[in-house]
Parts: structure tokens; sequence; C-alpha cells
């Protein structure tokens, strides 16, 4: 990653969050987390820049995953958002790509998925804000 990516982990297992903040360790990255969806809302709304890549859970206690991706996508829809879930269903995956999410991984991920995932979003995050991105053009 080339430029110093902002990152938020959103779960609510300490376990995940570290292992993910570990994966995330000694990179060009400003990573932050989150122990529920609430936290998470209260986390974006305080950043004066949005996170480039929000690793979401999506069963969590209160404010679920999906509650939690709307919210994103309707306030801060630049940020890119991964959905890593250990209860993957097809209705899920869908409602998800739906409401905007870039990937929706199945837990248990390796660092490698979690790395590749979160290099592709940081990609297609900076392709779509290219200023000739809309344009139909390739240079």
């Amino acid at each position: 990653m080339d430029t110093k990516a902002k990152i938020l982990i959103v779960d609510d297992e300490d376990i995940v969050r570290m292992s993910y903040e570990r994966i995330f360790a000694g990179t060009n990255c400003d990573v932050e987390a989150a122990s529920s969806g609430i936290q998470a809302v209260e986390l974006l709304q305080r950043q004066r820049d949005p996170f480039d890549v929000v690793l979401l859970d999506l069963r969590m206690p209160g404010m679920d995953g999906m509650t939690v991706l709307k919210a994103i996508k309707q306030r801060w829809p630049e940020s890119e958002v991964i959905v890593i879930t250990g209860y993957p269903t097809i209705d899920s995956a869908k409602e998800a790509v739906t409401l905007g999410a870039y990937d929706y991984l199945t837990k248990p991920v390796g660092p490698e998925q979690v790395i590749d995932a979160t290099v592709g979003a940081m990609q297609h995050k900076r392709w779509a804000l290219r200023p000739d991105a809309g344009s139909g053009r390739m240079e």
C-alpha cells in the first residue's frame, strides 16, 4: 500500500480484533478497532477523514453489521467495507453487496485473505476517486 491507509476493524470478539491488528502491524496503515457497531459509528463520526477500509463483522450484539454497513455507505460512501462473517448465507452476501460492501469473506480467514481483500479495496477506492474514472476514457 503506497499511501498510509486508515483501517477500522469492527468485531465483538477480542481475539479477532487483535489478530487483524497483528496482520497490519508493521505495514503503512493506521489501524483502529471497535468492539461493537455503536462504537464503530461513534469512531467514524469523530474522524476528520473517513476510514479507507472497514473490516466489519455481521453478528454483533446491539447494532449488527448490516446496520453499520448501511450507516457507513450513507454517511461515508468513500469508505470501502469488507464484511467478514462466521455465519455466511447467500442472503446476507447478496444484501451486503447490494448495500455497497466491497467484499464478503467467511471466517476463519487467513492473513493473506485479509491483506488481499484490503489491498483490493484500496485499489478500488483509488480507482473510484480518480478524476477521470467516470469518463469512460482509458489512458
